[in-house]
């Protein structure tokens, strides 16, 4: 198991003002919201999205995610959301990083894994099907991403 990603992507992301609770900070279940935004371009650029996923014939449900808050996020502020490819063997496993776009200053560091669910089945796949370990592999040769 890799602990460092071999591919990342970094999305940016302005607070809007209805991401903003009461203490005048980020509601902690919005930081879900970016992490899926910066997981769909990361998705995106390795040539395997969620339509792709789909007409493979395969959901990936997220079975785990973790997150540390460090820094809250305010109204306004413009944030830089990174994420960052560690596993796609046999699940899909994604770390980011949520920083203030100006400092770098760190506010969030989070992971999620996801794995494979045969649609028509319901059953849960142990290894990454074809299309997905294909399309990633390529990809990433391409971006001399692989080691």
């Amino acid at each position: 198991m890799r602990s460092r990603g071999v591919h990342s992507v970094q999305i940016a992301v302005e607070v809007p003002f209805f991401d903003v609770d009461m203490m005048q900070v980020v509601w902690h279940g919005h930081y879900v919201k970016y992490l899926e935004q910066a997981r769909c371009a990361l998705l995106a650029e390795l040539g395997h999205d969620y339509p792709a996923m789909l007409a493979s014939g395969y959901a990936w449900p997220v079975i785990d995610m973790q997150l540390r808050y460090v820094q809250p996020a305010v109204f306004g502020q413009h944030l830089t959301v990174r994420a960052e490819l560690v596993e796609w063997e046999s699940r899909l496993k994604i770390h980011y990083l949520i920083t203030d776009a100006a400092s770098g200053t760190r506010l969030t560091r989070a992971s999620t894994v996801q794995v494979a669910v045969d649609i028509a089945t319901r059953e849960m796949q142990l290894v990454s099907p074809p299309a997905m370990r294909i399309a990633i592999e390529r990809r990433l040769a391409e971006l001399g991403a692989l080691r």
